[in-house]
């Protein structure tokens, strides 16, 4: 490794990988017939404790990465009714029960929180909840991240495997957790409303956006973040492949919402380095995937609650209120206030297009934005 490399490590730990995780995650990740088949064993041995279980009313949080998807699922998943995975589920996902029925017999030593490697000032613990739910997608639909393939599954997709599994899943995690409701943040979700919906008629949906000015400073932010991480740590590459996190890094692909060109023209101007327009391009294409999506089905459409990332900063009390609410989930006065102290806009950086770039992102984005209640800049 070079200094420049090590240097880049040290500066951000977040990005280490521990070398039997990376052993026990590569094994997941390269035999996922092997693992679904041992979370179907694990299915049949432990049916008494799921049998009288049912998946009531999941919620779903989506949206791009650095929208406020994060945040929203800490929130939620700190109910006293809610599972949610978590990081110490990582890297035996598929097999919930057995893994945390084995965890609770080893010894707990204490943890101190840490910020995660998004430095974004979110610290996080092995307990903290994270989106995993991505790996049981990836082992049935193993051309998800492909950008060259679309990436939608509506109303008419269909998977019994994946189904009965994925439902099995839940209520393994609901069991070995004791809790009622799941809770899951699942950027990529935003292409699979209309199957969950489908699959989980009561199930909620919040979905995240975020004014696209910002918005794209804050992917661009990360972008360079994670290729440096990913270039100073290797083994944080395949973590990445591993656990479906394909947004940003030496591996970024963009999500492929039923337009093969428009995937290949973010792509290109990636490679390209043209990533101001790529990302306003990416934006305008997913947020009109989801604006086009709940346009054409009611129902979905009040299954959802959009949550502007703004709102959430400016008014974070009377906003985590409407998320509880729609969620289904009581929660009392006080909670609700110490829920949402401290949120607020970011102030560890600003966004510094020049007046062309802002224009441009503008163009791109304007049209879509204003169907989430943006206005355009005066």
């Amino acid at each position: 490794m070079s200094a420049a490399s090590k240097a880049a490590t040290a500066d951000n730990p977040g990005f280490s990988v521990p070398t039997w995780m990376h052993l026990l995650g590569g094994w997941v990740h390269r035999k996922p017939q092997t693992w679904i088949t041992l979370g179907n064993l694990e299915t049949r041995l432990v049916q008494d404790a799921i049998d009288d279980l049912r998946v009531d009313r999941p919620v779903y949080v989506a949206g791009l990465a650095r929208s406020g998807t994060t945040i929203l699922l800490e929130k939620l998943a700190a109910h006293p009714s809610v599972a949610s995975h978590r990081y110490i589920d990582f890297p035996p996902v598929l097999t919930p029960y057995w893994w945390n029925r084995w965890l609770a017999l080893v010894p707990k030593s204490e943890e101190t929180a840490r910020e995660r490697a998004h430095k974004d000032g979110i610290e996080v613990t092995s307990q903290s909840p994270e989106a995993f739910e991505e790996m049981l997608w990836m082992a049935f639909f193993p051309d998800t991240h492909d950008p060259t393939h679309s990436s939608v599954l509506g109303r008419d997709a269909t998977n019994p495997a994946f189904e009965r599994f994925y439902d099995e899943h839940l209520r393994k995690l609901l069991a070995v957790r004791d809790r009622q409701r799941y809770v899951a943040k699942g950027n990529y979700n935003l292409v699979r409303l209309g199957y969950l919906h489908r699959l989980y008629p009561e199930a909620r949906f919040i979905l995240a956006i975020r004014e696209p000015v910002w918005h794209i400073a804050s992917l661009m932010k990360q972008q360079k973040l994670f290729v440096a991480g990913e270039t100073a740590e290797p083994r944080a590459l395949e973590h990445m492949r591993r656990v479906g996190h394909y947004e940003f890094g030496l591996d970024r692909r963009p999500i492929n919402v039923g337009d093969d060109a428009a995937s290949a023209r973010i792509m290109a101007l990636w490679e390209a380095g043209q990533e101001v327009e790529g990302w306003a391009r990416y934006w305008a294409a997913v947020y009109r995937h989801v604006a086009d999506t709940l346009d054409a089905d009611p129902a979905l459409r009040e299954a959802c609650l959009v949550v502007r990332y703004e709102d959430l900063c400016a008014a974070p009390q009377e906003t985590l209120g409407r998320v509880f609410a729609h969620s289904q989930l009581d929660i009392q006065p006080a909670d609700l206030e110490r829920a949402a102290t401290g949120l607020h806009a970011p102030g560890y950086y600003r966004p510094d297009f020049n007046e062309e770039e802002r224009a441009l992102i503008e163009a791109i984005t304007q049209p879509v934005a204003a169907r989430f209640g943006y206005a355009p800049r005066g």
